[in-house]
């Protein structure tokens, strides 16, 4: 089984130390998968922010021995990071372990030296603390997650939540992303890119209404969808439309609608036998060309590699 070790030390958030518990630490036999081999590690002692005791069974020294590292955000930004907790981190990553970091977790990634020249988000309001601290770190405050292979970052908070199902996603397929984030009643998927938070210029009516209109474009991806489409359907000018949707989402809605519908390429490739032609029909990219050309720019190999290597038990989807 696939070890994953959470380390929880004084004084760590009590929400961001329940995300990798709640996604990670049940065996999820529904599933049809082998789930994780979870490891809660603390010192002994440890209190978290909540007061509540870690009464864990593995110490930090764990965290060396585990395929994955889940750091959960750090109990305080101002103060210098656990040098046990950094060391172990530190020792983790040079035995091969991947590294995921929920909030202000990259702070102690930070620490360890793991992120220099590398790009990394963390909270919005503490991204300029960890660029101002860590110059070498390439900090990204714009965006819910960063997968840079080996290491991986969150935003904020719920964006912890994102981080941990990509890495399901990553590890045993949409399919069962899919399914566990039914059960934990979330987005099956947020792309990491999309904007970690609502700026200035947007209303709470914009990203209110916006999200309807999201829905509704996700169960028509093999309709034409166009601007003047979306405009229309949401009851707004193009001009309008374009504005909320950078506010709320980041891009803009073609680029929003060709991620969703690589998304869902990728989901048919992983879960279905359907031939690449019909792949790219349902998603909404027309013809086989379309769709490598499309999805080798966004995933980096074309449909067939990537059935080849992500590939499970193939069943029929049903109707979006």
């Amino acid at each position: 089984m696939h070890t994953l070790a959470v380390a929880v030390t004084e004084g760590v958030p009590i929400f961001e130390l329940a995300i990798p518990c709640e996604v990670f630490g049940y065996r999820r036999p529904g599933l049809g998968t082998s789930w994780y081999d979870f490891r809660l590690c603390a010192p002994a002692g440890t209190r978290t922010a909540a007061g509540f005791a870690a009464d864990a069974e593995y110490g930090l020294g764990t965290l060396a021995e585990a395929d994955t590292v889940v750091i959960p955000a750090c109990a305080n930004v101002l103060d210098g990071q656990p040098d046990d907790l950094v060391e172990a981190v530190r020792a983790a990553h040079a035995n091969g372990a991947r590294i995921v970091s929920l909030c202000t977790g990259a702070f102690v990634l930070a620490a360890a030296g793991l992120l220099d020249g590398r790009p990394a988000t963390t909270h919005w309001m503490h991204a300029g603390q960890l660029a101002a601290r860590y110059p070498r770190v390439q900090v990204d405050a714009s965006v819910l997650y960063i997968d840079d292979g080996d290491i991986l970052t969150s935003a904020g908070t719920a964006a912890g939540l994102d981080l941990c199902l990509h890495v399901v996603r990553t590890d045993h397929g949409a399919a069962v992303a899919s399914a566990l984030a039914k059960r934990l009643v979330m987005p099956a998927h947020r792309p990491g890119g999309q904007a970690q938070y609502i700026d200035a210029g947007t209303t709470v009516q914009d990203a209110e209404e916006l999200g309807p209109l999201l829905d509704w474009a996700r169960r028509r991806l093999d309709e034409p969808l166009t601007v003047a489409t979306l405009a229309r359907q949401a009851n707004v000018t193009t001009r309008t439309l374009i504005r909320r949707f950078h506010s709320v989402t980041g891009t803009t809605p073609m680029a929003w609608v060709r991620g969703m519908r690589i998304d869902y390429a990728r989901e048919l490739l992983e879960t279905t036998s359907l031939p690449v032609d019909q792949v790219a029909e349902c998603c909404g990219l027309g013809s086989p060309a379309n769709l490598r050309h499309h999805f080798t720019r966004t995933v980096g190999v074309p449909p067939t590699a990537y059935r080849r290597a992500f590939s499970s038990r193939p069943w029929q989807p049903p109707p979006r």
